[in-house]
């Protein structure tokens, strides 16, 4: 089974050991005692990065093991690994920033079901709660921004091979995935639009810089 290192800690860099490198199509698939690479899955895309002078092209959850998709062959014993640190800062701040939609739905009676928190495709789906409130796009943009500038640190506790995320006082989710430390982080997170279908809500959401940032409907608006 390949230990999560990411579970516990926010490594980029570490010193990892091979312990197989087997040709796979135009790749390689390398498996890693420990890995600092976040394999997709949970909603969130996998890292990439280096593995030595290797590429790492693809990251991927197989049984209990971790497999890396390489561009080039690496040799067994410990290896330099390093992940894109662009890539992995953007897929931290949409899950957290998802977490937090999910935590203002849930405070307005609606149950969390299931998140998708790609670039451009962030979602959060819900379903009614016994109590579930009147719910917009205004109400949950207010709350998160709230929360954002309330600076929450993040809290992790790992039992038995189960994991929950959460922020300061706000409910903690089981979740494998990567977080920022402090909401403060997550800069400005846009809510897009909300949609209902049988008997689901889908709430779209993005992330967007200090210059512009998405209007409803997925337009850029410039900053007033």
């Amino acid at each position: 089974m390949t230990e999560r290192l990411f579970f516990t800690h926010d490594h980029l860099t570490a010193e990892l050991e091979v312990l197989s490198c087997t040709p796979h199509e135009a790749h390689f698939a390398v498996i890693l005692q420990s890995t600092i690479f976040h394999p997709q899955g949970g909603g969130q895309p996998f890292d990439t990065g280096w593995l030595g002078d290797s590429q790492v092209l693809r990251v991927i959850q197989e049984a209990d093991q971790v497999v890396h998709y390489v561009d080039q062959a690496v040799a067994l014993g410990p290896i330099s690994a390093r992940v894109d640190e662009t890539r992995r800062a953007l897929h931290t701040r949409l899950h957290s920033a998802g977490h937090l939609i999910g935590n203002a739905g849930e405070s307005l009676g609606w149950m969390p079901i299931k998140a998708h928190h790609w670039p451009g495709e962030g979602k959060i789906t819900f379903i009614r709660g016994e109590a579930a409130q009147t719910i917009d796009a205004e109400t949950i943009q207010q709350q998160v921004n709230q929360w954002i500038a309330a600076d929450y640190s993040r809290h992790m506790a790992l039992d038995e091979g189960t994991r929950e995320v959460g922020f300061g006082e706000l409910p903690a989710y089981a979740c494998g995935g990567t977080h920022v430390q402090a909401l403060s982080e997550l800069g400005q997170v846009k809510i897009l639009a909300l949609s209902e279908k049988k008997g689901a809500l889908c709430v779209r959401y993005e992330l967007c810089s200090e210059q512009a940032c998405p209007a409803p409907g997925g337009e850029a608006a410039p900053k007033p």
